[in-house]
C-alpha cells in the first residue's frame, strides 16, 4: 500500500512495485485517513507511509494503521530535513520499522535510480522478513547477562555496533541498559541512515542512555564513555594514536552502503585488537560479516542479535556464520523485546 499526498509519486512508485513480479500494490492512497479506511479490506504486508499529508499526516495515521493491520511492516518516506529525521525516529517508536528519504522535488523522483533502487531493496526485504514477534517490550534478565559478558574478566576498550532496518530502537533499548555498566568504554555506532537523520539519532541515544553522544567529526579524539554515531552518507573508522582518533571520509559505497559497519569493525579489530566488543544488530544485507570476522579472528568478542527479537535477522545471521567455528561469538536477546 502507498500513502503519499503526492499524485506523481504514487504513480511512480507504483509503476515500479508493479513492475517486479514477486511484489503487488494492493492500494494507493492521499493521505492517512483514506489509508486506514482501506486497510483491513486489503491486508497489506507492507505499508509506503508518508509523514507530511493533508487531513491525516503519517504520524498521526500510523498507530490506527498498526492497529487495523497489525502485521504489516511501515516504511516511512519523507524529505530530508532535520524536521522530518525527528518525525521519523518518532515514527519508528510507535511502531514503523524502517524509513527512507526521498526527494524533495518530484520531478527529482524518476531521475534518482538510487531511490528506487533502495525502495524496491527495502520493501522487498521487509515482504521477506515477517515480523517474528508479538508484545510489548520487557525488562529483566537479558541485559543483565550481556552486562556479564561484556564487563566481567576483560572489559573491551572499545564497543562498535553495527545496526540497521530496526536499528534505531534496537540501539535505544541496548544503550539504556548498558548505560550502568559501560564506565570508560566509548560506544562507536555505524546505523545506515542518510545524513541530518544521523544526528538526531545521536541526540536521542544521548536522551535514553544518559550517555553524551555526538555524530562523529573526522579527527575527533575518541573519549571514553561516550556514543559516536557516524555520520550519514560518510565512512566511520579508527586510527590508531593516543589517544585514538575516528576518521570520516567518502570513499566509495561498501554494499551499497555509507556508512559501512564493516569498515568500522575492521578499524577497531585493528586498534583494539583482543580487547574489541563488536555487536551486530537487526538490519538487511550482510553488512558487517567480514568486520565481524575480523574481530573475533583478532581475539576479541563478537555479539548478535538474535532471530525472535530482530526486525530483520539478515545482518546478525550472516555475522554468526559459521558461528559454531568462533569462541568469542554469543547470540543474545535484545533486552526489552519478547520473541514468539
Amino acid at each position: 500500500m502507498i500513502v503519499d499526498d503526492s499524485g506523481v509519486l504514487r504513480g511512480v512508485v507504483a509503476r515500479w512495485i508493479e513492475s517486479e513480479a514477486d511484489l503487488e500494490v494492493v492500494g494507493r492512497h492521499a493521505n492517512g485517513k483514506q489509508a486506514i479506511d482501506a486497510a483491513v479490506h486489503c491486508a497489506p504486508d507492507v505499508i509506503i507511509l508518508d509523514i507530511d499529508m493533508p487531513v491525516m499526516d503519517g504520524l498521526e495515521a500510523l498507530p490506527l494503521l498498526k492497529r487495523a493491520c497489525p502485521d504489516a511492516r511501515v516504511l516511512m518516506i519523507s524529505t530530508q530535513t532535520r524536521r522530518n529525521a525527528e518525525i521519523s525516529l518518532k515514527a519508528l517508536e510507535l511502531g514503523a520499522v524502517d524509513f527512507l528519504a526521498k526527494p524533495e522535488a518530484q520531478r527529482d523522483i524518476v531521475g534518482l535510480p538510487e531511490f528506487h533502487r533502495e525502495l524496491l531493496r527495502k520493501v522487498r526485504g521487509l515482504v521477506r522478513w515477517r515480523s517474528r514477534f508479538t508484545g510489548h517490550p520487557r525488562d529483566g534478565g537479558p541485559a543483565q547477562q550481556f552486562a556479564r559478558h561484556a564487563y566481567s574478566s576483560r572489559p573491551p576498550e572499545a564497543i562498535v555496533i553495527g545496526s540497521s532496518t530496526g536499528g534505531p530502537e534496537a540501539l535505544s533499548r541496548l544503550l539504556k541498559s548498558l548505560a550502568p555498566s559501560l564506565g570508560r568504554t566509548p560506544v562507536l555506532v555505524a546505523q545506515h541512515m542518510p545524513p541530518l537523520f544521523t544526528a538526531a539519532l545521536a541526540e536521542r541515544l544521548g536522551r535514553v542512555s544518559g550517555i553524551e553522544a555526538t555524530e562523529a567529526r573526522d579527527g575527533q579524539e575518541i573519549v571514553g564513555g561516550r556514543i559516536y554515531v557516524a555520520p550519514g552518507d560518510g565512512h566511520m573508522t579508527i586510527e590508531q594514536g593516543a589517544p585514538p582518533r575516528i576518521a570520516v571520509g567518502q570513499g566509495p559505497a561498501v554494499n551499497f552502503h555509507r556508512p559501512s559497519v564493516n569498515l568500522l569493525f575492521e578499524s577497531a579489530a585493528r586498534v583494539f585488537a583482543t580487547r574489541t566488543l563488536g555487536i551486530v544488530l537487526t538490519g538487511m544485507g550482510t553488512d558487517g560479516a567480514t568486520g565481524a570476522k575480523q574481530i573475533a579472528d583478532a581475539g576479541g568478542s563478537v555479539i548478535a542479535q538474535d532471530f525472535g527479537t530482530s526486525i530483520v535477522w539478515g545482518m546478525p545471521s550472516a555475522a554468526a556464520r559459521p558461528a559454531p567455528a568462533r569462541r568469542s561469538f554469543l547470540w543474545t536477546k535484545l533486552p526489552g523485546r519478547q520473541g514468539n
